[in-house]
């Protein structure tokens, strides 16, 4: 399964930047990031059946493991692409996250867009060990 983050804004050159790249690198499966622009612009078709998850403070609070557990389930039921959509600083608009079939949440604080670009691109890492059954997950 093709993991996409398709994020507003532009990432550039800082710190944020070389996170992603070091977990992008690690990331096993198929994985893509596609920008847009803060405004307009539009998400490339989805070309195969997906499944799409808004990241959102008013998401569902999800532990790693029970993201890797939904993952899992919609690779094993068909799903050949998961879409995660992350807003621009005003976040997503009405229409995006009522297409999502997820609401996700990284708590209830609101935080910079480039950060939970890091965190979700670390979290899809964290997902693939868990499915894997790599030590790098270590649940307490």
């Amino acid at each position: 399964m093709k993991l996409h983050i398709i994020a507003r804004g532009k990432l550039g050159r800082g710190a944020e930047a070389e996170i992603i790249a070091r977990y992008a690198k690690r990331i096993s499966w198929p994985f893509a990031i596609s920008e847009l622009p803060d405004v307009g612009g539009k998400s490339p078709a989805a070309l195969v059946p997906a499944i799409i998850v808004a990241l959102d403070e008013t998401g569902a609070l999800l532990s790693s493991a029970e993201l890797a557990d939904k993952i899992v389930h919609w690779r094993d039921t068909g799903i050949r692409e998961c879409r995660f959509l992350i807003g621009a600083a005003d976040g997503l608009s009405d229409e995006a996250r009522a297409s999502a079939d997820l609401l996700l949440s990284f708590g209830r604080a609101t935080f910079p867009h480039l950060l939970v670009r890091v965190m979700l691109v670390e979290q899809l890492y964290r997902a693939i060990t868990i499915i894997d059954g790599h030590p790098y997950h270590r649940a307490g």
